[in-house]
């Protein structure tokens, strides 16, 4: 058991004491341990004498022995006092040599006890908003553009916005040709804003057969430094235009995406656009509830763990400014605030943690596989990302702990009051944003 204990908040730093004889103790059966697998020439495998599994693998014996005495005094004196580590213990055992008593000492922060909480005093405002039908309307007209069908336009047509131009272009620079300005029968989306300003909008109104010139001016800031700012000219000819012919919004189209009539279609989408201004709402009382948490709930804070957390915050920092010059960054490192954030962070994460403990929160296989799958759909290879998770156990873990706080926080709610509030659906995506 430890000698000396000093304690200040939730900092302890302890002083303990192995005898030579536990160490060596300790230090024998790892070496019988290792003298199980160990191979040496003249010896069978595990018959190996303990003097000489000392001489090749004392060292290393004697490391492990150390580090396992201290633990087991450690877990003692934690499981004694009903204290939790919030982080790795620093330890020192300076000036110890093998054959002597190893004096040590353990510096560690322990988790915070966490306060009653009455959730029942909090009021949250819940705002409501109703699905107007033009958001309804709007739903239908993006679902008869994504089945549409692009139709060749005849010599007569003018070309749209929207359309689809298929185009032979040549780029000059005075009356020199350029590298990479030259295409054959590119397709070209008029109106998506995939070549230079001004260039899609000289398409517009020309048709099939039509050779004419596009006069453009390359931004200031355009990748290709040889061109950027300057002057050009296309040499542009039309080989033909598309025209995308939407659906009819008729009962048959509505079976094609799984419902009964039109009508059915209307309800289903009514019901998936009210499902996601009720998320955009729950979102938006999530970090009022975080908000009050914050400022009411008092809770001393392991430094070891904001330390950790500034420190990450800081990294990324440096990961996505270090390319920034100075006169270029629109963002200075606030190390005030940054520490403030980093304080409020672990706070937050504190009280989840225990509170989710405390009321059984749980995350379910299916918590994490359909997190994954959510994730995963927003990417063109859906595939590397439950690669990503199968290989990285720490990446899942990060995933479970972030969803074990969101279910933490949505039982929370369940346990608030709440006031109405109607707010147009404008207000309400403005204002729901993860804080």
């Amino acid at each position: 058991m430890f000698k000396k204990e000093k304690i200040k908040d939730l900092h302890y730093s302890v002083n303990g004491l192995i005898s030579a004889d536990e160490l060596q103790a300790a230090a024998d059966e790892i070496l019988l341990e290792y003298g199980k697998k160990a191979k040496m020439p003249g010896f069978r495998m595990g018959k190996i004498p303990l003097s000489i599994l000392r001489q090749k693998y004392n060292a290393s014996a004697y490391g492990e022995a150390i580090d396992k005495l201290m633990n087991q005094d450690l877990n003692n004196y934690l499981a004694d006092k009903k204290l939790r580590l919030a982080s790795a213990p620093k330890a020192d055992l300076a000036g110890w040599e093998i054959g002597k008593d190893a004096e040590y000492s353990l510096e560690f922060d322990i988790l915070p006890t966490l306060p009653e909480i009455d959730l029942d005093k909090f009021t949250l405002t819940k705002k409501v908003a109703e699905v107007p039908e033009s958001e309804v309307e709007k739903s239908l007209e993006n679902l008869r553009k994504s089945r549409s069908t692009a139709e060749k336009q005849d010599e007569k047509y003018k070309a749209a916005n929207g359309d689809i131009a298929v185009i032979d272009f040549k780029g000059f620079v005075g009356d020199e040709a350029f590298e990479g300005g030259e295409a054959k029968k590119h397709h070209l989306t008029l109106g998506s804003g995939a070549f230079i300003p001004g260039f899609e909008d000289q398409i517009i109104g020309h048709k099939k057969g039509d050779k004419f010139d596009v006069n453009v001016k390359f931004p200031a800031e355009y990748h290709a430094e040889n061109l950027a700012g300057k002057d050009a000219r296309f040499e542009v000819e039309i080989h033909e235009i598309r025209k995308f012919i939407l659906p009819e919004l008729n009962d048959e189209l509505a079976k094609e995406v799984g419902q009964e009539s039109v009508e059915a279609l209307k309800e289903h989408i009514r019901k998936i656009l009210t499902e996601q201004y009720d998320e955009a709402s729950k979102r938006d009382m999530r970090n009022e509830l975080l908000d009050i948490l914050g400022d009411k709930v008092k809770l001393d804070l392991p430094e070891s763990l904001v330390e950790q957390e500034y420190n990450m915050a800081k990294a990324e920092f440096d990961r996505g400014h270090a390319h920034c010059h100075d006169e270029k960054c629109d963002h200075k490192w606030d190390e005030k605030k940054e520490h403030k954030d980093a304080e409020r962070r672990v706070k937050l994460g504190l009280i989840l943690a225990e509170w989710g403990t405390q009321n059984k929160v749980e995350v379910t296989r299916d918590d994490l596989q359909q997190a994954i799958w959510a994730e995963a759909a927003r990417y063109p290879d859906p595939k590397q990302i439950f690669e990503f998770y199968n290989k990285n156990q720490n990446a899942l873990a990060m995933l479970r702990g972030m969803l074990f706080e969101r279910k933490a926080l949505d039982a929370m709610l369940t346990h608030v009051k709440t006031k109405d509030k109607k707010v147009t659906a404008e207000e309400l995506f403005k204002q729901a944003e993860v804080r």
